[in-house]
């Protein structure tokens, strides 16, 4: 699987935020969901239009990101 599938940055959507294709649901919207405790299983059953696969993908893109040394703490 490649997260490109799933996610796109378009400018006049959420100002080029990366947000899973077909919606306006943002990458850092589901990775905020995570971090409050939200299952998995709560983001599908509150947002029926993502799929087990968008959400792998979304964590592929964090990890992509990381990897490229996008991602990085100033601590």
């Amino acid at each position: 699987m490649q997260w490109q599938e799933y996610i796109l940055s378009d400018n006049n959507v959420l100002l080029g935020k990366p947000t899973l294709k077909g919606t306006r649901i943002s990458v850092e919207h589901i990775i905020g969901l995570l971090a409050q405790g939200w299952s998995e299983q709560q983001i599908l059953d509150n947002y029926p239009r993502l799929t087990n696969e968008s959400l792998q993908a979304v964590f592929l893109y964090i990890q992509d990101c990381m990897k490229d040394g996008l991602l990085y703490s100033n601590a």
